[in-house]
């Protein structure tokens, strides 16, 4: 895959409900989830009608015993896995899934950062470059955000194990520090202090060109606004929701 180390690649929506996510995300989100591909878990692909975005993860039995939940997933693209699952473990994060290589795909892992916010590092097999990440494109990923019990462990782990550069700050009084991220020439998103009670996690911003609409069919269909519209730099607009499952995810437009 040609995207830099360090890109986000690929964006994955883990539900108990396949049918469920495509009747709350396609009207939400403008996407079409599909039917299942072949592979060894119930997989359909997430496309926004300009190129795929991500996948719907069907959870089983099995995974839920062992812990999983409905949930967004983020994929780090990275120029070696076995290497970088080496350099998270030696700076305190911690190998969640093993290395595997997946037919057609690539090969994969699941890891944690020192603060256990989950994430997937891929080396595609392919020489296609991802456009998953694209802020200017409808139904693409715009924004990809950590709230973490530990801002300066974060500022030292990310940029060292996958060459993020850390930007601006924006100060957010009581609230601390809003970390914002470069990489590859452009800003990817931004690192911040968990509010209390929140976990640890990467959370992802949707690009939309209706939020006044979007914050409607979020109700109809199920969902529940948690926050906004309001606005943010950039002349542009932030929602801030969950789906049915509640799982929570943003969308973003001017």
């Amino acid at each position: 895959m040609r995207n830099a180390h360090g890109d986000f690649i690929w964006y994955e929506l883990m539900t108990g409900d396949p049918a469920q996510a495509a009747q709350f995300y396609e009207p939400v989100a403008g996407w079409k989830i599909g039917d299942p591909v072949p592979s060894p878990t119930e997989y359909r692909m997430i496309d926004t009608g300009d190129g795929l975005v991500g996948g719907a993860l069907t959870l089983t039995d099995d995974m839920t015993q062992h812990g999983a939940r409905p949930t967004f997933m983020g994929y780090i693209g990275v120029d070696d896995v076995d290497a970088t699952l080496e350099a998270i473990e030696a700076k305190g994060g911690k190998m969640l899934m093993p290395a595997t290589d997946m037919d057609g795909v690539g090969r994969i892992a699941m890891a944690a950062d020192p603060q256990g916010a989950p994430f997937y590092v891929m080396r595609g097999i392919t020489d296609e470059v991802s456009t998953s990440f694209s802020p200017d494109r409808p139904g693409h990923t715009a924004w990809n955000e950590l709230q973490t019990n530990d801002l300066d462990a974060a500022r030292e782990f990310y940029p060292a194990v996958f060459g993020w550069a850390l930007g601006e700050v924006m100060p957010m009084g009581e609230m601390g520090d809003y970390q914002f991220i470069d990489h590859g020439g452009r800003m990817i998103g931004a690192m911040m202090t968990a509010p209390p009670g929140v976990p640890t996690a990467w959370g992802f911003a949707f690009n939309n060109p209706d939020i006044d609409g979007a914050t409607q069919r979020i109700q109809s269909a199920g969902g529940v606004v948690t926050h906004g519209p309001v606005e943010v730099p950039g002349d542009q607009r932030v929602i801030m929701a969950t789906d049915p499952e509640g799982v929570p995810f943003m969308l973003v437009g001017k």
